[in-house]
Order: structure tokens, then sequence, then C-alpha cells
């Protein structure tokens, strides 16, 4: 067998290969290294800016600081609205490892309730997972010091610290200040449309009510920002940037605490409303609505179960009803329609009528009656305002015809708003043959026209309306605008408002003025008065006029008797006044729901608040005289 002979190796053909190969890799590693710097040349030089603020998204916060909203005072400096420290408890859900597991944890070490965990649930499902989210406000001190101490097991869980806003006299100023509570989805939707969406920015609560909702402009401030560099853990190590917020502007109110708490006191039990307004301004140093309710509840989300039995309750404590209550006004508007009257000649300062205890409507046999059954005789104007005559008032209604009341009524503000700085108003129903027509689809009678002779039928009136409508007569026909702010202050300076008054209602004579307001005068110095029992011993000098309204329809021949009818049934209590007679100061309307008789039941609280004011606020204004 012939063995193989070996080949030569030829080594300058391998070191030829080695080479080339040794090219090739060298080549692929230039490349490669050229790739790697180009990239690090982009991501170094031509990306950097873009990186390293991506870099400081992951360390640096930007937060939207909001501004502390502005305090509410009452003319005497006392706080009425002010904004208190408060810890609530947030998470942001994606900065959590496992927010399931640390709730559970939570709930074990906080003791949260079943309503907390499904408003979080509810929230955290349609809330972006970057946003914060509150699982518990208000935090006692001894659960965030025992959070602070487990702070490291929950990531993404902190502590913020806020102001929240506080009304320290509960009830007593509901109706006036409203109240703030968290934006909802039809807030933001205003905001919005207003372009005000930067503004609330951070911001968690705006106006609902009140002068919280009506100054909510001034009230609000605007928000500052501030940018802060967090661990991993989302905790802020330290402040890099800060711009302050500019805080709400403070107001004073022309309320006043004491006249305020007398009035509740008055009130008691009632339901019903007083105004008390300065004659020559307008201010308001009253308002008070009966029953109310503790504005705080709605402050940090009232529940369910406690807003549906606000909501449903009888006695209606979420109407205001100072502006929103709508009652017939009852005789408390037979001065303006005598003053009418006189205006338009249908009576004269002479005229008498005989009043036998009812009246008929010429050629018709239905009887419109008076409340005194038996009559009150020979009447005049000045008799006729004075003891309350229906039947006085039957005829000269009449005469009158709704044509000429409803426009002149309007001059008083009835059928209007009053231009109170409080949104939650209704104009009420000053009827008129249109009105009628387009409510019912029926013309205009004239019996229609008798009861709204004596403020009954479908007339129906707001205690701010009543109030404004009194001041007008106290003034003579000078309109003026019910108000309740007294000043702003922003920076140390304070700005007043100016509110415009002009005459508005001009007679043929000024003697007709002095007429309805002497006759008013006698109803609380006459002892023949509606309201002399309440203020014949006053030491000022009142002029007012009582008002029963019917809630009810009595038949021709049905007896009223407050005893054998339902309570919700009974008549409402009526009084208006002001005082002292010659140069007014002060302006009254008290409303008490089926409450009976005006004279016996409202007179005697607009006597005692009137008392408090004039030895309280304002030195007694000399008496003099009445006319016999």
């Amino acid at each position: 067998m012939k063995r193989k002979r070996n080949s030569i190796r030829n080594h300058s053909a391998e070191s030829a290969l080695f080479l080339r190969r040794t090219l090739v890799v060298f080549l692929a590693i230039l490349l490669a290294v050229g790739i790697l710097i180009s990239n690090l040349y982009y991501l170094q030089i031509n990306s950097f800016d873009t990186y390293k603020t991506r870099s400081n998204a992951n360390r640096i916060s930007v937060q939207t600081v909001p501004p502390n909203r502005g305090l509410i005072y009452d003319r005497n400096g006392v706080i009425l609205a002010e904004n208190r420290p408060v810890y609530s408890l947030q998470v942001i859900a994606n900065k959590t490892n496992n927010l399931t597991k640390d709730i559970e944890r939570l709930t074990k070490l906080l003791s949260l309730t079943d309503r907390e965990l499904v408003k979080f649930k509810s929230q955290n499902r349609y809330s972006r997972s970057f946003k914060a989210i509150t699982i518990r406000d208000q935090l006692t001190p001894e659960e965030v010091a025992l959070f602070t101490v487990n702070q490291h097991l929950f990531k993404g869980f902190s502590i913020q610290a806020s102001l929240k806003r506080y009304y320290p006299f509960g009830n007593a100023f509901t109706h006036v200040l409203g109240y703030i509570a968290k934006i909802n989805s039809r807030d933001l939707e205003k905001i919005e449309q207003r372009g005000e969406r930067a503004r609330y920015q951070g911001t968690r609560y705006i106006g609902k009510l009140g002068i919280e909702r009506y100054y909510e402009d001034i009230l609000h401030g605007q928000p500052g920002q501030r940018q802060v560099e967090v661990d991993s853990w989302g905790k802020v190590i330290r402040t890099l940037q800060f711009t302050a917020p500019t805080p709400g502007k403070d107001i004073t109110l022309n309320i006043d605490i004491n006249l305020q708490l007398k009035a509740q006191e008055l009130l008691g039990d009632n339901r019903g409303s007083i105004v008390l307004m300065e004659a020559k301004t307008g201010a308001i140093l009253s308002l008070v609505s009966a029953p109310s309710y503790d504005p705080n509840l709605f402050v940090t989300g009232i529940s369910q179960k406690k807003y549906q039995s606000l909501l449903s309750s009888r006695d209606r404590p979420l109407i205001n009803r100072a502006t929103q209550g709508r009652y017939p006004p009852a005789s408390t508007i037979k001065p303006q329609m005598a003053l009418l009257a006189l205006d338009e000649k249908v009576i004269t300062e002479e005229t008498k009528i005989k009043d036998p205890g009812w009246w008929i409507v010429p050629n018709s046999k239905r009887r419109f009656r008076d409340w005194k059954r038996w009559g009150h005789g020979l009447v005049d104007v000045f008799h006729a305002i004075e003891q309350s005559c229906d039947t006085f008032f039957y005829d000269t209604s009449y005469k009158l015809g709704i044509d000429r009341i409803e426009p002149f009524m309007r001059l008083f503000g009835f059928g209007e708003y009053s231009g109170l700085d409080i949104a939650e108003e209704t104009k009420a129903i000053m009827p008129s043959r249109d009105w009628k027509r387009g409510r019912f689809n029926q013309p205009w009678y004239d019996g229609d026209t008798i009861s709204i002779g004596i403020g009954q039928g479908y007339w129906t009136v707001t205690p701010i309306q009543l109030t404004k409508a009194t001041a007008i007569l106290a003034r003579r026909g000078e309109n003026i605008k019910p108000h309740v702010l007294r000043s702003i202050t922003a920076a140390g300076e304070t700005s007043t408002p100016v509110y415009e008054t002009a005459p508005i209602i001009k007679l043929h004579s000024s003697r007709y003025w002095d007429i309805a307001l002497k006759a008013m005068q006698g109803v609380t110095s006459k002892r023949s008065g509606t309201a002399y029992r309440a203020f014949g011993d006053a030491p000022y000098t009142v002029a007012g006029k009582s008002g029963t309204a019917q809630v009810i329809n009595i038949k021709e021949d049905e007896v009223y008797d407050a005893d054998k009818i339902n309570e919700r049934h009974r008549d409402n209590a009526m009084f208006v006044a002001f005082a002292p007679f010659e140069s007014p100061e002060v302006v009254v309307s008290v409303v008490l729901e089926n409450a009976g008789g005006g004279s016996s039941n409202a007179a005697p609280i607009a006597r005692e608040l009137f008392d408090e004011y004039f030895k309280n606020i304002h030195p007694i204004a000399p008496k003099s005289a009445p006319d016999s």
C-alpha cells in the first residue's frame, strides 16, 4: 500500500489570509466604534436638552400651589369664614409597587371605612394614574404620626398639608355665607367656559352658594408654582424654585353678628325668615332663614344619607326663605295700594266707606269677607291701614284695576330681583293679565283683582322684596339696592363699593307719602292699630304694617279655626316696619310660616330685634307723641 505524501504549507498564502481577516475584523470594530461614537454624539450633544428634561422629570416635580382663600368678616371684624390647617393622605397610583396590597395594609393601619374605600376605588377608576388621589381628609395628629412612622412601607403615598374652610358659627350664617365644596364636573365645565382652567389648577374647592359663590372671583386668588426635587418614593428632598400664589381678597360684610344671632334666637323653632336692613344705605344687617343646617358638612363632602335627609325634609332647610321663599304679601302691601289710589284720584284723604264686614263685586253675588266679621264701620284711608280693613281695599283695588296695580307695584320691586348680592333668589310673582293668560290660558277676572287688593290670590313675594319695598316707602319713593358686602381688603388696602340710588316713584303730591306713612305709624302707636300691643310702649317711633296671609282658600260660609286644620294649612304671619319714623334708620321684615296672625306673632319679634338694635348698635331716637 502506497503512503500519501504530505503537502508543503504555503506560509505566504496563510499570512495573506490572516491579514485579510484581521483587516475585516479591524474594519468591523472600527465601524462599531464609529457607530458607538456617533450614537454617543447624538445622545450627549444633539439630544442633550431632550434627555436632560426627561431625566429631570424623574427627579424634579412641578407642583401647583393653590392660593389661600380670602377670609370673611362681619362688620365688627368677627371672622365668619376662616381657613384651618388640615392633613390629608394621598396616593399617586403609578408610583406604588402594588396598589391593591398597599390599600389592604393601609386599611388595617388607619382603619379605613367602607365609604372611604368605595370613594377611593371610584376616583381611581376614572383618574389618571399620575394624579394624586385623596384617601382620607382631615387626619388626626395620631393618624399623621402613625402613618409617618410606617411611610417607608407605602411607596407613592404621602401626607399633604392644606387649609380647609371652616364656618365657626355653623348654621347661623348658612343662608348668607353659603359654603364651598369640591369642584365637580359641572363646575369644571363652567371654569372651562370662562377660560379659567389655569387659575383653578391645584384647587379642589369652589364657592357653591351664598356669598362664597357670588364673590368667588374675589375670594379665590391666583395659584403659584413650586419646583421640587423628589426621590424614587416621590418624597420631596428640596425646593428648587418657588413662585408664591396670590391669596384671595378678604371681604367684610354688613352683617352684624349680634343682630344675626338675636334674629336666629327670635325665630326659634319657627319656619320663616327675618331680614333687617339699613334704610339709608341698603346694607343688610341680618338675614336669617329657618330652619338651617351646618355648612361645614359640605366642605369635605356630606354623606349621601345626610344629604338625602336634608333634601327630603318637609321643612326644606336647604331653601333660603329670605330670597327664595314665596309668600302672599297679605296686608303688608296696603300702604302701597293706598298710595296708588291717592295718586290716581280713586280715593282722597277724606274718602270713607262703610264696612259691614264684607264686600260684593258689583253685578255679582260673590261676597269677599273682611277679617273682622262684624266690620269696621265707617272707614277712611288712615283707619283702613291702621286697622287693616280688607273691605276698604276690596273697593279700592276694584276701582283701580289690575292694569294700574301691576306696573305700580313693580316700581317697589315686586316681581323683580331685589339686586341682593346672593345668587339664590326668585322673582316670585307679580301677576297681570298677560301672566295669567300665559300661565293658565285664562282671562283676568274682577275677582282676581279683589284678591290682589289685599295681597292674596296669585301674588307672591319674597321677604327680601318686602324689605326693599318697605325701605322705598320709608324713603318716599327713592330706590335702594340691598347688599351684604361692606368692603374688600387686599394687600392692606380696603375698598368700599358704591351703590347708586335714584327716585323711581314720583307722585303728583308729596302729601300722599305723608298719608300712607302716617297711617303706618298709627299701626304701632294708636290703640286701635293692629301692632299697638307690640310697639305701644317702645322708646322709639315706629311705622309698620302687619299681614296675615291665607295659605288655603276658606269657603264663604266657612269659619276659619286654626285649631281644627292641619298645621301646614294655617295662616302665615307677616310684619314689616321701619324706625325711627322721623328719620328711618332700619327696616325689618318678619315672615313666620303657619304661625297665625301677623300682629300677634310676627310684630313682637320685630319689636325685640329693634330693641336690640337701638340698645346695643345705635342710640335710641327720641319719641314724639303720636296724633290721637
